[in-house]
């Protein structure tokens, strides 16, 4: 059995790629997550099923963070599901969830990505204007193409092949048409050498822009900034679910749960009684 589920990650990560359209850094995480449990696994083997034991390899990984531990329990979980999908009779034991503290997004001010984008090239102004604009995922970004681009909108396909709409205010389209004016070019917005760029180039571009003005920010921070701003501003938490492509509304929640904590830090900041208290 244990070659045979070598076979299934093979075909399972193939799965992932061409029917859920899952990006290569995800697909790269599953495949580090299998790889490493696969040998470690108990099995126990019946004519009615196949039992496999997580145990040794949660005993193995019991070290690491509960977040990383999780995702691995996670893409373990998946692949037993494909393996039930192809006709398998597996169980999985030992797959006990674990906790993991929730953390708040880290949003970036909108004065600091003002202050780099002083400095910024038309390239890096373009990547970063559109993150924090349409609240892109890094994966959205390097898959974007030329034909989804129009005057109001961009349709963006992601997570699991799902597409949605998303309103291109008139100073990012702008830059855009200079961008394709200077660049030209061909399939996807962010190209070299006729290939679309990768993630991790645009997620270099982005470090290296804000690490000039003295500054640690991810793509993915601009995104949190994109879902933050829209609430601050009171737009409806299903509308902004919607834009952000989530796949549940729960997980847009935790934006409301920072607004609550950045204004009891303006008000502590604020409020002349609270001052007075940290004088004291």
């Amino acid at each position: 059995m244990k070659q045979s589920l070598h076979y299934y990650r093979l075909s399972f990560l193939d799965y992932l790629k061409q029917f859920r359209g899952y990006s290569d850094l995800t697909l790269k995480t599953y495949d580090e997550a299998l790889s490493e449990a696969l040998p470690l696994i108990e099995l126990e083997e019946s004519p009615d099923q196949t039992i496999l034991n997580l145990m040794p390899y949660r005993i193995h990984i019991a070290a690491l963070n509960p977040k990383t531990i999780s995702k691995k329990l996670s893409a373990l979980r998946s692949f037993v599901e494909y393996l039930k999908e192809q006709g398998e009779l597996v169980k999985l034991e030992a797959d006990q969830s674990i906790k993991v503290p929730k953390t708040l997004p880290k949003p970036v001010l909108h004065e600091h990505i003002e202050r780099a984008l002083e400095s910024a090239t038309l390239q890096e102004r373009t990547i970063v204007v559109l993150l924090y604009t349409l609240g892109l995922r890094i994966s959205e970004l390097s898959g974007l193409k030329l034909e989804v681009i129009s005057l109001e909108w961009i349709r963006v396909s992601g997570k699991g092949n799902k597409v949605r709409d998303i309103p291109l205010i008139a100073s990012s389209r702008k830059i855009i048409e200079t961008y394709v004016k200077e660049f030209r070019p061909k399939e996807f917005l962010f190209e070299k050498a006729g290939e679309r760029l990768s993630e991790n180039s645009l997620r270099y571009i982005v470090t290296k822009l804000f690490k000039k003005v003295g500054l640690k920010v991810t793509p993915h921070q601009l995104r949190h900034s994109y879902a933050t701003a829209l609430l601050n501003n009171h737009a409806r938490i299903s509308d902004v679910s919607e834009l952000l492509g989530h796949a549940s509304m729960s997980t847009t929640q935790i934006y409301t749960k920072l607004g609550s904590t950045l204004k009891m830090d303006n008000y502590l900041n604020a409020h002349p009684l609270c001052k007075a208290e940290d004088a004291n």
